[in-house]
């Protein structure tokens, strides 16, 4: 059911005869009231309700996962490595496609969504970045490992220096994620190279928190 304020692509008896233009609707019903936003008329007409699908969607966060059901329009197609946001009970989350399943054991790059059984994703809007750590002096004993949670939009850069708590260090290699799209490499370490937090697999670094020296 449309609202008021929604907009819709519908045919302009004033400018657009033939063709669709959007339109804003303005009181909802069977004959709805909407506003060309090419030419402002305003004219009552029926609009005609979209058809949907309901779609299984599993959401993977932070080595968990869950399962849930969310009205999708019935037209179009999906495919890997797209984002959209998912409309859950507690919150809304943006999330990356990571796998098609078509039926058992039937995993596809791309479908039309109507022939989707359950849609495989990965929450993108926050993320847990896992880093390696390795001494200034190259000491491979004391290399460490740590997580950070950041948003997964932020852009992390080879050369740059980043603090987190007590956590400092230099930036020397990011790995990439497989779903992620349209980087170089699969590794990145030269300066200047740059990739947001929810593309990466994993950060390598040079420990410069001064607690990583300390010799007691």
């Amino acid at each position: 059911m449309n609202e008021t304020g929604d907009r819709v692509g519908l045919v302009c008896p004033s400018c657009s005869p033939g063709e669709e233009t959007v339109h804003e609707v303005l009181r909802p019903g069977g004959q709805a009231t909407v506003r060309c936003t090419d030419c402002d008329h305003t004219h009552k007409t029926e609009i005609p309700e979209e058809e949907t699908i309901d779609l299984t969607i599993v959401v993977s966060q932070d080595g968990e996962s869950f399962s849930t059901e969310m009205e999708v329009p019935a037209e179009g197609g999906v495919e890997t490595g797209e984002e959209f946001v998912v409309d859950t009970e507690d919150a809304l989350m943006q999330v990356r496609v990571t796998g098609i399943e078509l039926g058992p054991e039937h995993r596809v790059e791309d479908a039309a969504i109507t022939s989707v059984e359950t849609l495989w994703t990965r929450a993108v809007d926050n993320v847990s970045v896992d880093v390696t750590l390795h001494p200034k002096d190259g000491d491979a004993d004391r290399t460490r490992s740590i997580s950070v949670n950041v948003p997964g939009d932020m852009e992390f850069v080879v050369g740059e220096t980043v603090e987190f708590g007590d956590e400092e260090f230099t930036i020397e290699g990011l790995h990439i994620r497989e779903d992620a799209p349209e980087y170089r490499h699969e590794k990145l370490d030269h300066a200047g190279d740059m990739a947001y937090a929810k593309d990466l697999k994993r950060m390598y670094g040079r420990d410069e928190s001064l607690t990583a020296w300390s010799a007691w």
